[in-house]
């Protein structure tokens, strides 16, 4: 299919936009690719490859160690890359915002700093049954260490949080960890709703927030939040950055979470005093050509406008329900909330019996890449009585033919299998 086409109302020209990102003007298997698993790893846009090539070729050099021309240009660029990104999120002081090089690093460090700190025995936090793993081993591993309670917020039949219970979970407790944009069914989660719960409570909040910043306008005070966490990679910019979001009253009080360069004040032979943040937790040379990367990412979707991605998202979710479900009926399990007004572009689906990753197979040899597995969320797939799921994800660049492609694919799966 060549033609492509937006939807009616569509407040983005995914056309335009996906002509902007090279790899996705690639063949795959002699169709043309239907990208389908963005909430794994979102494709790239050209200047955002550009940026971080001209940083090789024009200003290559480390931060906050050279008096040197090139050196301060790239300190320059980086802590710009710093304010853009703290102004996206809503925060207003940069200082706040921590690299590192994914949201799991980001996770880890509120387990391994703060939870270090403030946990102990008789003590308990909250996750909810949407977490991805890397919200949910940290805590494991330090409840291991520590002999804290680890509560769990239930789910609906329809993948929503039940907070029927959440006075009574939070007695006690002194974190809530909760995704704001489940990365397996899509629901969005009513973050504020409890983080005025758990601040009521004298707990604090950390967000996992990475199925939620590339797609969504984003205020960490509209949220409630205490810590965020997203990666770069799935909103348009590199892998290997990460962004550690905490309000300065915590970050001030924790403990340094990697030793090294950058994050010190004075070595002594008797002990160390660290840095003021954020440089007390981004221990050695930064990866700065992807802190460049990602300014560039947040500076091209504030170009489009959060609000609109959302709505493109949304529009095609709820395209995708009404071609899927009037091409397959009952032969088709879509897991999550039915209403796409409650959920972001993702979409874990099965198709009869047939194996998820067999679902993904032949769904490639016809150029629609979709992902298959546990999506790093095992709690959640026994909760949905499931071993595994495939799963589209839609992003800024999909038009409606992506899904169309996906629906003659699954029609030629369900011809070989069913």
């Amino acid at each position: 299919m060549n033609d492509l086409r937006n939807l009616p109302g569509d407040p983005l020209d995914s056309v335009a936009i996906r002509a902007q990102f090279p790899v996705l003007q690639r063949e795959i298997k002699g169709h043309r690719m239907a990208f389908l698993d963005s909430a794994a790893s979102s494709q790239k846009p050209q200047r955002v490859i550009d940026s971080m090539s001209r940083f090789y070729e024009t200003i290559n050099a480390n931060v906050h160690r050279g008096v040197y021309e090139i050196s301060e240009q790239s300190t320059t660029a980086v802590e710009q890359a710093r304010r853009d990104i703290a102004r996206f999120i809503g925060a207003a002081d940069a200082a706040e915002v921590v690299f590192t090089k994914n949201a799991t690093e980001s996770l880890n460090l509120v387990a391994g700093s703060w939870g270090r700190a403030n946990l102990g025995p008789g003590d308990a936090i909250v996750l909810s049954m949407l977490e991805h793993h890397a919200n949910i081993v940290p805590w494991h591993m330090l409840a291991a260490e520590k002999g804290f309670e680890i509560r769990w917020i239930p789910l609906t039949d329809d993948a929503q949080l039940d907070l029927s219970s959440l006075d009574t979970l939070l007695d006690g407790a002194k974190l809530v960890g909760v995704t704001a944009a489940s990365n397996v069914t899509g629901t969005l989660t009513p973050v504020r709703r409890i983080a005025d719960a758990a601040h009521q409570a004298g707990a604090v909040v950390c967000v996992d927030a990475c199925q939620f910043v590339p797609h969504s306008r984003c205020d960490v005070e509209e949220l409630g939040a205490d810590f965020l966490a997203f990666s770069g990679h799935k909103m348009c910019g590199p892998t290997g950055i990460g962004v550690l979001w905490g309000r300065r009253t915590l970050l001030e009080e924790m403990p340094p979470f990697l030793g090294g360069g950058s994050m010190i004040r004075d070595v002594r032979l008797d002990g160390f005093t660290a840095n003021e943040i954020p440089h007390k937790f981004e221990a050695g040379t930064p990866p700065i050509a992807e802190i460049i990367g990602l300014g560039e990412a947040v500076a091209f979707l504030e170009e489009l406008g959060m609000d609109n991605v959302l709505a493109h998202e949304q529009a095609m979710s709820a395209y995708a329900f009404r071609t899927l479900t009037e091409r397959f009926g009952e032969r088709l399990t879509i897991h999550g909330p039915a209403e796409p007004g409650q959920r972001a572009g993702v979409m874990s689906f099965a198709l009869g019996d047939v194996h998820p990753h067999d679902v993904s197979q032949i769904l490639d040899e016809h150029g629609v890449a979709v992902r298959a597995g546990h999506h790093c969320a095992k709690p959640l797939m026994k909760e949905l009585g499931v071993g595994a799921t495939a799963r589209a994800s839609w992003y800024l660049y999909n038009t409606p033919d992506d899904v169309d492609a996906l629906a003659d694919a699954l029609d030629a799966t369900a011809e070989f299998f069913l």
